[in-house]
């Protein structure tokens, strides 16, 4: 047989055609499957991949857990991406930045969220700017980070000052007098189209959470998506965050969700336990066409050593 590099055009020609012929004619002997049936290799449906909170590691009532260990850990435990707690961060330079981006690359793990703390619910303008201008700062850092998406909260009245006894009221506290709940949301849907421009610009989603506050609600959540119609700009499904009733606030606000972090809860949770049904969630997601992240955020008082294997483990039953 002739080199490559000595085959004329016309033996090429007689090449292909001899090829294409070959597979026209075992093409004709395969069994043809009847109209409309699924390849059995073809995905049911959307798959989701699973990612690890650093919040699984560190709740705020121990010393901080390094970003760099919990990659270290996912990478082990065969998660697929990190969601980096920005408080849990050591701090905000450059060289700390591209040091944990290099950790993560040759790990094999994805940075695929950064989950920050500002509040936009505030009648002091000048607070409000604060927490605009640390969104924005956040949106920068997960830009260089490679980052594409940061947890958004809209912010809430901090007329009950401690969270422990604002989880003790199950997330409910009174409007701040002499304002109304109108004004709050009027106040969060005006910062956050201040940061969409620098969102699109960075190529940065914003994921605003079911947190506490104005969208401790689907109704509150959904009030201001659709107040800010944007691509940058999409729901953060905490499967924990409903306390009462979870399953149908979660489908009504399932359309919209971009990220989702998933409660686990072993040991007994740090404020409260609920026990969450992850095969009917994950029924819900596919069904709204959700193929994104699931970032496990393991809120249990077991240690993390065991709690998130185990919690790995139910999250890998549920989503496959």
């Amino acid at each position: 047989m002739p080199s490559i590099e000595h085959v004329s055009p016309a033996e090429w020609s007689r090449r292909g055609f001899l090829t294409t012929a070959t597979a026209a004619a075992a093409a004709t002997l395969l069994p043809t499957a009847p109209a409309g049936a699924a390849r059995a290799d073809s995905p049911a449906g959307p798959r989701v991949r699973l990612g690890l909170s650093t919040y699984s590691y560190w709740h705020f009532k121990t010393a901080r857990v390094p970003i760099e260990t919990v990659i270290d850990q996912a990478a082990e435990l065969g998660f697929q991406g990190v969601d980096v707690l920005h408080r849990q961060m050591d701090n905000e330079e450059r060289g700390y930045l591209q040091k944990l981006k290099r950790h993560a690359f040759t790990r094999g793990i994805d940075l695929i969220c950064l989950s920050i703390h500002q509040d936009f619910v505030d009648p002091n303008p000048i607070e409000r700017q604060k927490a605009v201008d640390h969104t924005l700062k956040c949106i920068e850092l997960a830009y260089q980070m490679g980052i594409p998406c940061i947890r958004l909260n809209s912010g809430r009245w901090n007329t009950i000052a401690s969270f422990d006894d604002l989880m003790k009221a199950r997330g409910l506290e009174p409007v701040l007098p002499g304002y109304t709940e109108d004004d709050g949301f009027r106040w969060c849907i005006d910062c956050i189209q201040q940061c969409l421009p620098k969102a699109a610009e960075c190529g940065v989603i914003l994921a605003l959470e079911n947190h506490w506050g104005l969208t401790r609600t689907p109704e509150g959540l959904l009030r201001i998506l659709n107040a800010v119609p944007s691509p940058w700009l999409g729901a953060l499904m905490d499967t924990g965050n409903f306390l009462e009733d979870p399953y149908p606030k979660l489908e009504q606000i399932a359309p919209r969700t971009l990220f989702v972090q998933a409660k686990t809860y072993f040991g007994g949770g740090e404020w409260y336990t609920l026990d969450l049904d992850y095969a009917r969630i994950a029924s819900i997601l596919s069904k709204a066409g959700y193929g994104g992240y699931v970032s496990l955020e393991f809120e249990g008082k077991e240690p993390a050593a065991t709690g998130v294997p185990k919690s790995l483990k139910v999250l890998r039953k549920a989503f496959g």
